[in-house]
């Protein structure tokens, strides 16, 4: 017995030193590099058309993380609704800076960025969003913007912020959060006239709704959105402007608790404005000013075609949670 014992005691001590041995890798570690993505990209054409549907994106998609709104520049700044507990974290200088932004990337590793979540210098941006099922003609408008003069985009000498993960971000960025392939053949947008197809592609390709409107943060998936814990449903605990948390809602066509009772308009003047038939929305959501409105009603449209979920979120009020 006391040989048994023995032995279970050394299988412990073992598993507790390979276990303190693997929180010593990851946090000295911290967010790992991979090899640097090698993408061919043919010259990228930046027609006026071009540069402004990719200014309508930046600001639409990017700006929300990016815009340092004292300077009017892209130069990043502290990403205040990323939960405490991950860490602090920042987005980059996307200026035109050419040792401090991206003025120095070529057009092929801009894609690759935003394909794969890798840099040039190979690390991995662990909380910026996938966009590896943008449409090509998408993301090559964003590249042609990011070239143009926009004053949002004029070189600004501000290093990009270390990002400072907790033990659990860097956990996470060694596990869970991985490089994208970058896309094996085109990635083309459909037809808007299909409002339902349209409107899923901007849910889960462009703005990538889902993200943060499911039931974890942790449990998305960038490979099939719709397998998504908690699909649109809400749930996700993210931080408002003043650090308290707070839960994004349900999307999905519920009478009770999503936006079942919503009308198209309704839903434009949320997305666009943040005015909702309940009172204003509060950040992290952004103002999706420069959706059109063809998109916010494909948006709609796709939305209530989404399989129902009822989770009741505290914007509801506390006889709605209690309830559900």
């Amino acid at each position: 017995m006391k040989k048994i014992l023995r032995i279970v005691g050394l299988v412990g001590a073992g598993v507790v030193f390979l276990l303190a041995c693997a929180a010593t890798f990851v946090q000295v570690r911290g967010i790992p590099s991979y090899d640097p993505p090698r993408l061919r990209l043919a010259p990228v054409a930046y027609t006026p058309a071009r540069v402004e549907h990719g200014r309508r994106l930046t600001m639409s998609v990017c700006a929300a993380c990016h815009l340092d709104r004292q300077t009017g520049r892209l130069r990043g700044q502290l990403l205040r609704d990323i939960p405490a507990q991950f860490g602090q974290f920042y987005s980059a200088n996307i200026t035109q800076d050419r040792q401090h932004g991206i003025g120095g990337w070529t057009d092929a590793q801009v894609v690759a960025l935003l394909r794969t979540g890798l840099g040039p210098d190979g690390r991995i941006r662990s909380v910026m969003p996938n966009f590896g099922r943008l449409s090509d003609e998408d993301v090559l408008s964003i590249v042609a913007f990011l070239r143009s003069a926009d004053p949002v985009l004029q070189p600004d000498a501000t290093p990009s912020h270390p990002q400072e993960p907790s033990f659990l971000g860097n956990v996470l960025a060694n596990t869970i959060i991985q490089p994208a392939e970058l896309p094996a053949r085109p990635v083309l947008q459909p037809n808007p006239a299909d409002q339902v197809a349209f409107g899923r592609y901007l849910v889960t390709s462009r703005y990538k709704c889902y993200d943060c409107h499911s039931g974890d943060i942790l449990k998305t998936s960038d490979a099939n959105p719709e397998q998504s814990f908690g699909y649109l449903g809400g749930g996700s605990v993210l931080q408002d402007a003043e650090g308290h948390d707070i839960v994004s809602r349900n999307l999905t066509a519920d009478p009770e608790t999503g936006l079942g009772d919503w009308t198209p308009e309704q839903f434009a003047q949320a997305m666009k404005y943040g005015r909702s038939p309940s009172g204003p929305l509060r950040y992290p959501m952004p103002k999706y000013s420069l959706v059109t409105d063809a998109e916010a009603r494909a948006i709609y449209a796709y939305l209530r075609t989404v399989p129902v979920i009822k989770n009741a979120t505290p914007e509801d009020g506390a006889a709605a949670v209690a309830t559900h």
